[in-house]
């Protein structure tokens, strides 16, 4: 009969095996060289840059009905890959009217100048400091990126993000801006009783303290709902860019009524409606 003792070799593989998921996985150094965006994967109370492998090189001349905003932030962004003073951007609207589209846009035409794309989730604020340590010194200039920014009442997330904006004891790394979208101007809920002082004796107070986040973002650029014009415009574009083989006008009218159909006007409106109108033209082939 077998003996059912524990032995010696047992215990210090079992004790190999606790130590093994205690200790944080392996860091890998990333090559700002051979990949042009990342993102950071949270390890514990650190974490690590991961380098996406087929990153989404939108083609800002996609983007119809926001000139002024696609100049303005492709002048501070050529600003900040020269080393001059640029801005924080704060992108903020109507939804699917192409802020994300814009940011991730910048890689195609300024990656050769050395910039670089760095995905956070709102909930990697938190890990800023570690984030900026591994990326103070290379000699590259990123833009960390935070898609859909807001804040709910009460999370203090957003009080690191604003010491990171405004600077605290340590010096802001000169090669990293942030640029953020969302579909809140001030990234917090602004309620009603804060116009009447909700009970507040200094209510002003409290409401600057909202709007203290988004001011400190030296670019806060507003997009809005495309109107009928602006929104054909784009149908045309993609329409143009796929060779439909149908007329202008059947084109236009299929796309007003998808309008209708769905109760949007806007930039990923129309994307849609065109995938859905070449796949349904392809099918018939």
């Amino acid at each position: 009969m077998e003996s059912s003792a524990v032995t010696a070799e047992d215990i210090l593989h079992k004790i190999g095996l606790l130590v093994d998921r205690l200790m944080p996985p392996e860091q890998i150094k990333p090559d700002f060289a051979a990949h042009l965006a990342f993102r950071w994967e949270r390890t514990g109370e650190t974490g690590q840059l991961r380098a996406v492998l087929h990153p989404h090189l939108f083609e800002l001349d996609d983007l119809v009905g926001v000139d002024d905003i696609r100049d303005a932030v492709l002048r501070n962004t050529m600003q900040f890959v020269k080393g001059v003073p640029a801005n924080n951007v704060l992108l903020w609207g109507a939804r699917g009217c192409g802020k994300s589209s814009l940011v991730k846009g910048l890689l195609k035409p300024f990656a050769p100048h050395g910039l670089r794309i760095v995905e956070l989730k709102r909930w990697d604020i938190l890990s800023l400091p570690h984030i900026i340590a591994q990326l103070r010194d290379v000699p590259y200039r990123f833009i960390l990126f935070c898609d859909d920014l807001s804040f709910d009442e009460g999370e203090g997330d957003f009080r690191a993000l604003k010491t990171l904006l405004d600077g605290d004891i340590e010096e802001r790394p000169a090669n990293i801006l942030i640029y953020a979208t969302s579909n809140r101007r001030h990234l917090m809920p602004e309620r009603m009783e804060d116009n009447v002082g909700g009970g507040e004796i200094h209510p002003d107070e409290s409401v600057g303290e909202k709007l203290a986040l988004s001011d400190r973002f030296g670019l806060s650029l507003g997009f809005y709902e495309l109107d009928q014009d602006e929104y054909l415009a784009v149908i045309r574009s993609y329409a143009a860019l796929r060779n439909l083989g149908i007329t202008d006008d059947e084109v236009c009218r299929k796309a007003l009524q998808w309008a209708r159909s769905t109760g949007r006007r806007s930039g990923r409106a129309a994307r849609q409606f065109v995938d859905d109108l070449e796949g349904a033209i392809l099918l018939l082939k």
